[in-house]
């Protein structure tokens, strides 16, 4: 429990630092933190869901991974043309 606890403390930290990322200027930066956010919040969702015996929170993880993938190539394809 001890571990599980340590696990979402770091993840909440990698998530505000995604965040933080996300807000430079540079596309590939955007990008980056795009990603490593919508990684951050699957493992968080992922790592709750497991501690609170959740029932769906499997499939409601790789739906948000899909789409943060679909959507980061997205954000990448519309600040290409910008």
């Amino acid at each position: 429990m001890i571990c599980e606890c340590f696990l979402i403390i770091a993840l909440i930290a990698f998530s505000i630092a995604s965040l933080r990322i996300i807000t430079y200027k540079s596309i590939s930066m955007g990008l980056i933190g795009t990603s490593s956010f919508t990684l951050a919040l699957t493992l968080l969702l992922i790592t709750v869901g497991t501690i609170y015996n959740i029932g769906f929170f499997k499939d409601i993880a790789l739906a948000l991974l899909l789409l943060g993938i679909v959507g980061t190539i997205a954000y990448a394809a519309v600040m290409r043309r910008a």
